[in-house]
């Protein structure tokens, strides 16, 4: 019908002959409502009956017609045989399913594009990954598409239903192997284990505390997020001798999250899993800066012989995850990730693709970081990046506040045990959420600061959701990173908006509760975005006063808040320095 130009122009009911394509009013033509003429009858010498359908297909129409009555024809001598004759069918009785498609087709327009709405979360959703996410128009109920249907022969319209069944919960193209979250662990300022962090969130405790000892006191900042115990304390002497204070870290975690997932102490060993099959990937920006300073510290003071010949393998950013390899046996791959605070996120990105495609069966993911030294808050107070204030009034780091000023340096480590499916129920492993996709992009803006735009972020999440195999109406929640610092939390609420329009997705940032840990950031932040999903509670925003208007985000704030129902992604947001952007999306176990 595309073909057939419209040439509107004035004629009497008298004239027009099947095959032409007709308007009865002014009204009409202004609405492009026309019809094709399929039969004429005289009536009596001063009318005659014409026979209707919609030029794309319909119902017929009979209409008496004076002769002398004006019409408009808008072209003549349309095969009258190619415009079909169909019904649309009543949808009163069907029970609809999600993945359901309904198209609904405006006959009476010759150039109209048929529309096609697909239900999900029991909406129907006009385009699934539209940046308004299902606002007016583009997201409708299942009365509406029975009304469409009741009323759609009366209006001109053809609509089709097309039964899908049960649509997967992934909605996409197979991509390897399921991964799962089958394990747990972390170490953070608000405590030693799982517990402890989650608790400390959905309490809105922080755990940001003033620096003591002599080498802080000159710094122009403070006070950083540091975890409360000494953690050699809690390994073996031995052990702790030959481990930076990251990998430290690392180690309790990855032991607190091999247990969670209902492995045996010690490691593979124990466990009966063949070490091979396992790998580590961890992020790290520089590990333990502290180990290089103190060696050059006695280099300088006692000379070459006090140097610790531990010193070299204690330094480099892969201690962390070698070491976790070491405890627990592990032989399959041990890699690490820096790409600046993005690393934890990508670490975990790069494990899920390893258990995917059949390198590793289970792999232990996340991020572990030891940074809060004199040299590094200084450079950061140099930069203008920490927060200015104290502890007295609560949290210093104020993630989308008005008053917000800078991020709080901080440490820890999150780890996640990812299994493939099939090995975690083949062993009747409890899954937190499937680990199901993750996306990259750089902003190749400026060495430190973001790119205000937002759009290589943006970018990042909405290959995130399209790895998972899923829609942005699919996603329910997102963690963000959200540092507190001006340029950050702006650019990253713009591009949020950007890629969900109008729809409030509930988002909470917990750099209020943690100070940001830098590359353990990604790890610890998927350890609460999963037990999020798990348990179904999005933990509150450490504001620490109003939310600044112009982010234009629903931001959890003040309380705990229930998990929106419909959907079944949350996203974790990791941005570095360089601009390195990852979103990790987990989705609901089942």
């Amino acid at each position: 019908m595309r073909q057939v130009p419209i040439r509107p122009h004035s004629v009497s009911a008298a004239e027009v002959i099947p095959g032409d394509l007709v308007a009865l009013s002014p009204q009409d033509v202004d609405a492009q409502r026309w019809f094709v003429v399929m039969h004429t009858v005289p009536e009596s010498p001063e009318a005659i009956r014409v026979v209707l359908r919609p030029p794309l297909g319909g119902v017929d129409r009979e209409e008496l017609l004076q002769r002398e009555r004006v019409v408009t024809v808008g072209c003549r001598r349309l095969d009258v045989a190619d415009v079909p004759l169909v019904s649309s069918g009543a949808l009163d009785g069907v029970p609809f399913r999600d993945g359901d498609r309904v198209t609904s087709l405006r006959a009476v327009d010759p150039l109209a594009d048929e529309v096609v709405y697909v239900r999900r979360w029991g909406v129907w959703h006009r385009d699934l990954d539209a940046p308004t996410g299902g606002g007016e128009g583009e997201s409708v109920g299942d009365e509406a598409v029975r009304g469409w249907a009741r009323d759609a022969d009366r209006d001109g319209f053809v609509v089709r239903y097309v039964g899908r069944g049960s649509a997967s919960s992934a909605g996409g193209e197979a991509r390897g192997r399921r991964v799962v979250v089958t394990g747990l662990g972390a170490v953070s300022p608000l405590g030693v284990g799982v517990g402890e962090l989650w608790q400390g969130l959905l309490d809105g405790r922080h755990g940001i505390r003033e620096l003591e000892g002599d080498e802080f006191a000159e710094l122009p900042v403070r006070v950083a997020g540091v975890v409360p115990v000494d953690p050699a304390a809690l390994l073996p002497r031995a052990a702790a001798r030959r481990m930076n204070r990251a990998a430290q870290f690392a180690v309790l975690a990855a032991r607190e999250a091999w247990v969670d997932a209902g492995f045996g102490e010690g490691g593979t060993r124990e466990s009966g899993v063949p070490a091979e099959r396992v790998g580590v990937s961890l992020g790290a920006i520089l590990g333990d800066a502290s180990v290089l300073v103190g060696g050059d510290r006695r280099l300088r003071d006692k000379g070459a012989r006090a140097v610790s010949p531990l010193t070299t393998p204690m330094t480099v950013p892969s201690q962390a995850a070698s070491q976790v390899s070491l405890d627990l046996h592990i032989t399959g791959e041990a890699r690490t990730v820096t790409s600046a605070c993005a690393s934890g996120t990508e670490a975990i990105g790069e494990a899920v693709d390893r258990i995917r495609y059949g390198r590793v069966d289970v792999a232990l993911a996340g991020g572990a970081e030891a940074v809060v030294t004199p040299a590094i808050m200084a450079s950061f107070a140099s930069m203008r990046a920490l927060a200015s204030g104290g502890v007295d009034s609560g949290s210093p780091s104020r993630p989308f506040g008005k008053e917000r000023d800078g991020f709080v340096n901080g440490e820890g480590a999150g780890v996640l045990v990812l299994e493939a499916e099939e090995h975690a129920r083949a062993r009747g492993a409890r899954i937190y959420c499937e680990a199901a996709g993750w996306g990259l992009s750089a902003d190749a803006h400026h060495m430190a600061a973001p790119d205000p735009s937002g759009d290589g972020v943006a970018l990042a999440l909405r290959r995130a959701v399209r790895d998972a195999g899923g829609h942005l109406v699919d996603v329910v929640h997102v963690n963000a990173h959200a540092t507190a610092t001006v340029e950050g939390d702006l650019a990253e609420a713009g591009a949020l908006r950007s890629v969900f329009g109008g729809r409030a997705v509930p988002v909470t940032a917990l750099k209020g509760h943690l100070g940001h840990l830098q590359g353990a950031a990604g790890g610890v932040e998927a350890v609460a975005a999963a037990l999020t999903l798990h348990h179904g509670v999005v933990p509150p925003t450490l504001c620490q006063g109003d939310v600044d208007d112009s982010m234009g985000l629903d931001v959890v704030c003040g309380a705990p808040r229930q998990l929106p129902s419909r959907g079944d992604l949350v996203l974790s947001n990791s941005f570095g320095f360089g601009g390195h952007n990852a979103v990790l999306a987990l989705r609901r176990a089942g």
